[in-house]
């Protein structure tokens, strides 16, 4: 994602104050744009609380993982879910709310990436996200949820601990089967905890790529996995928990999901790709305490 704020394009024969006061005026309109955006945020958020008050903290730890994990592109799953795991008792449903927010955010951060992705590199990540997205589900519907996050959580903490504190690494030996097997442990985390960019994050970091090109990459995967791991909970749902339909109840807390990450994706733009790659690995760190907690 590269957000970019240039200043208006002015005729070379404009004198300096005029052109002085159409950047003032361009610059003008941009704040209220967003200062109309986040009193509809505002406004938005005071009447679900208003209909329910449980929703207060759900808003809360939305907006703020929406706000953390667009700055690195992921983590939004970790982060959100953190909090919620512990608001319901319920993981199934816990679960829909964080892919159904985190699909608006990504397909928001897919959509400004567009003219960057490589959807020849791209395709080899997705069939491998393919064949695991199936297992991911399964293992959500039957297996212990705190054996596996914990386990994820472990991993992700030790491994953005380690990275933090040296040089991003990056290795000369890259095959394409390596990536199928990365998308696949990518499906599988996408459908048991809905947090596909677990491996992708650490594996493209390794590629030597720039944050334009890991997002290109990292932004799209995450979207479409996450878009199958809903499918295939809603298809398996009916049958493991005896619960029918797709969770339309969560589509209420994708807008402020999208304010945060829009908040989150300026701040990114404006980072190097050094504080990129530190970035991701704080998100890293702050994902793997969010499973482990």
């Amino acid at each position: 994602m590269e957000t970019i704020f240039r200043a208006p394009k002015t005729s070379p024969d404009l004198s300096p104050p005029t052109r002085q006061k159409t950047i003032r005026l361009s610059a003008a309109r941009r704040y209220t744009r967003r200062a109309m955006i986040l009193a509809a945020a505002a406004l938005y958020v005071a009447v679900m609380i208003s209909r329910d008050g449980h929703n207060a903290p759900v808003i809360a730890s939305i907006s703020m993982a929406a706000f953390l994990g667009s700055i690195a592109g992921f983590a939004f799953s970790a982060i959100c879910g953190a909090v919620l795991f512990h608001l319901s008792d319920d993981p199934v449903r816990v679960v829909e709310i964080m892919i159904v927010c985190s699909i608006a955010n990504q397909a928001s951060m897919t959509w400004s990436l567009r003219h960057h992705i490589d959807w020849r590199i791209l395709s080899i990540y997705l069939a491998g996200g393919a064949i695991g997205v199936a297992g991911g589900v399964w293992v959500l519907l039957h297996a212990d949820r705190w054996t596996y996050t914990h386990g994820i959580g472990a991993f992700l903490l030790a491994y953005g601990v380690f990275m933090l504190f040296r040089k991003p690494m990056v290795l000369n030996f890259h095959h394409p089967a390596l990536d199928v097997v990365i998308g696949m442990l990518g499906g599988v985390t996408g459908g048991a905890a809905g947090f596909p960019s677990a491996a992708l994050s650490i594996w493209i970091g390794t590629k030597g790529w720039d944050r334009l090109r890991q997002r290109a990459v990292l932004q799209p995967f995450i979207l479409i996995m996450q878009v199958a791991a809903l499918l295939g909970i809603s298809l398996a749902q009916p049958h493991a928990a005896g619960l029918t339909g797709l969770p339309f109840s969560s589509l209420t807390f994708i807008p402020i999901s999208l304010l945060g990450t829009s908040l989150g994706m300026a701040l990114c733009s404006r980072m190097s790709d050094l504080q990129f790659a530190k970035a991701v690995n704080v998100m890293l760190i702050v994902s793997g305490l969010g499973f482990v907690l």
